[in-house]
């Protein structure tokens, strides 16, 4: 099967959240399993949370206003001057080292990332620059208009049986499933975000994201 009889899906996430990060590595399993092939983007928590910062604990609304922006700053500078395909393997440099390996968000953790992902280390000036804040948002509200202000990171979107999209927030999960269990995940989930006038379906987390 070529790439061109895969089934698209689009993935906007961000990549400072764990619950995302879990549900990207789902999806990197169900390329393996199903004909589908995943279209990176990127959304942003601080944009999401920007009008509403006091709903939100204070130790998270601090982290919005002064350490949320770098990272998708950089991916945007990224994708700008070398493409949309870039994306994945950056965000996996990224989410490896935030997630996995639990390194502080900052300019060094970034400039490894870059490095391995083949990019140069300049791109990181851009996590303290605003200058591509318009193209975030641009980003940013492609994905979250699919699916309503009420939700966060992930967004996927997939083409329904009537010619558009149908867009849907997570599966959030833990761990992330791998192998047959990917893929009977990714069948239900789609077999209820295409059923009309489904909206939610959801549980008490007790668990938190495991990293394997």
């Amino acid at each position: 099967m070529t790439v061109s009889e895969k089934t698209p899906v689009d993935f906007w996430f961000d990549p400072i959240c764990p619950w995302a990060w879990m549900t990207s590595r789902w999806m990197l399993e169900v390329e393996k399993v199903r004909p589908v092939e995943v279209r990176w983007h990127v959304m942003s928590l601080a944009v999401l949370n920007e009008d509403k910062l006091d709903q939100v604990p204070e130790e998270f609304r601090e982290y919005l206003r002064t350490g949320a922006w770098g990272p998708v700053r950089v991916l945007i500078a990224a994708a700008k001057e070398y493409g949309d395909e870039v994306l994945g393997r950056l965000y996996t440099a990224l989410g490896t080292r935030f997630h996995n390996q639990d390194l502080p968000r900052d300019r060094e953790t970034i400039v490894a990332a870059l490095a391995e992902a083949g990019l140069p280390a300049r791109l990181a000036d851009a996590a303290d620059s605003d200058a591509l804040d318009a193209d975030l948002r641009v980003s940013h509200k492609e994905g979250i208009e699919k699916v309503g202000q009420e939700v966060g990171t992930p967004v996927i979107a997939v083409p329904g049986p009537d010619g558009g999209q149908v867009a849907f927030f997570g599966p959030v999960v833990t761990p992330a499933p791998k192998g047959e269990a990917a893929a009977r995940l990714w069948d239900g989930t789609l077999l209820v975000a295409s059923t009309p006038g489904f909206y939610e379906l959801k549980r008490t987390r007790t668990q938190g994201p495991v990293f394997d």
